[in-house]
């Protein structure tokens, strides 16, 4: 009996020590426990930039430190520091605003402090807006896609900061999906520019906030009075994953990091009339429109062998956006890959795919008054979508971007912080 107890309580040591064992492999692989935030290193070593100074501060959701907590509550309550006032990017400094929804001027429930929308009808801060601010402040998680809003938000920040002469300081914060690639058409500007593509850079720019802000400041000519706080120990090849950080959803509908990872590429969707996911639980990874067959869709993906990803059919009912309360039929997309996984690429293959099967039932978003689909915003020219529909391959189209993006590597090898 003696012996039979031990041998169970040793089985069951043995259970409890495996599951630790693989939580922690999963979890812990490749934790980094020596990288510092830029928000920490500002409030440990850096304060003299905010001492004596109005502070305003542009954020979301993503400003917390490594311990999540808010940098509005830790700048609010911190002795040194006089915050004056609080600003919101696209879906809000609380993150509580669907994508495109408006948000007004209100007063910050747990502060006090006046909130300004800075994705509303003003999208750049007026004078008015840094009346009691000294120094303007920003710290928000990117996610390593030029469509994504926040780097303009900071752009015109930094912009109304040079006209105001006050100083800009970003706390700098990892790109999710790493650092080394570079993927993608250059946009085309001015006449491709807009809210979702500010600036000639390609879809997956490989660079931080902190990075890019060089960037803008310079080779686009704000010329604000700039300061980048950089991490500590952040390398180039970590994802999100390596970094140990806790992932926080920068917007609603950018759950997790392989929604992050789908993004540059299955972002390219909201150019057509399948559904990208929104009203799903999986945005940017449940594709799909009533037209289709998934079985076949899934089967034809699938046939292209794509690295590090393959691809389930799947049934899904939007909640909300497009087809919303509608049965539709496509794809799930599963990364099996991170390293191996080429986002853009594989969007424009769905595309590409979808297109070719269903060409009565397959569109791009209607044309503006300019001849410019919303596609075209995305990809950030006009000759992707009509190389499409001339029957072009993705490895054709994928060239042509190639050559464009050697000059690119060359200037922003000038602004790499790490």
């Amino acid at each position: 009996m003696l012996k039979k107890s031990v041998a169970l309580l040793f089985t069951f040591v043995l259970i409890l020590s495996t599951i630790s064992f693989v939580q922690a492999g999963h979890k812990g692989k490749h934790k980094s426990k020596e990288l510092k935030l830029g928000v920490d290193v500002v409030l440990s070593s850096e304060k003299k930039l905010l001492k004596g100074k109005r502070v305003g501060l542009i954020t979301n959701p993503t400003g917390v430190d490594q311990d999540l907590n808010s940098i509005v509550d830790r700048f609010y309550n911190d002795k040194d520091i006089n915050l004056t006032a609080l600003y919101g990017p696209e879906h809000g400094v609380r993150g509580d605003a669907q994508a495109g929804s408006y948000v007004d001027f209100y007063i910050d429930e747990e502060t006090g402090l006046p909130v300004y929308s800075l994705y509303g009808k003003t999208r750049k801060p007026t004078p008015e807006m840094l009346e009691n601010v000294d120094v303007l402040v920003f710290d928000i998680q990117d996610v390593g896609t030029r469509f994504y809003t926040y780097i303009y938000t900071m752009a015109l920040a930094m912009e109304a900061a040079k006209e105001k002469g006050i100083p800009f300081i970003v706390l700098d914060r990892p790109n999710p999906i790493g650092g080394l690639k570079v993927e993608g058409p250059i946009l085309e500007a001015p006449e491709y520019a807009s809210f979702i593509g500010q600036y000639e850079i390609p879809l997956r720019h490989g660079m931080t906030v902190g990075e890019l802000a060089k960037l803008f400041n310079k080779e686009f000519e704000i010329g604000a009075d700039l300061t980048v706080v950089k991490m500590k120990n952040w390398k180039r090849y970590m994802n999100y994953e390596d970094t140990g950080l806790e992932w926080v959803l920068p917007s609603p509908n950018m759950p997790t990091l392989d929604t992050a990872y789908a993004y540059p590429g299955t972002g390219l969707i909201e150019g057509t009339n399948l559904s990208e996911g929104r009203g799903t639980t999986k945005p940017f990874e449940l594709l799909g429109a009533p037209f289709i067959n998934g079985a076949e869709l899934a089967r034809e993906l699938n046939k292209l062998k794509l690295k590090g990803v393959e691809f389930r059919a799947a049934s899904f009912t939007p909640t909300f956006s497009k087809h919303s309360g509608v049965l539709s039929h496509g794809v799930e997309v599963h990364i099996t890959d991170y390293d191996d996984f080429v986002p853009l690429e594989t969007g424009l293959h769905i595309v590409k795919t979808v297109h070719d099967l269903y060409p009565d039932d397959f569109e791009f978003r209607a044309e503006d008054s300019k001849g410019i689909s919303f596609f075209d915003s995305l990809i950030g020219n006009g000759w992707v979508r009509d190389d499409i529909e001339a029957g072009k391959s993705v490895k054709q189209i994928k060239q042509k971007w190639d050559r464009d993006l050697k000059g690119f590597l060359k200037v922003r090898s000038k602004y790499l912080l790490y």
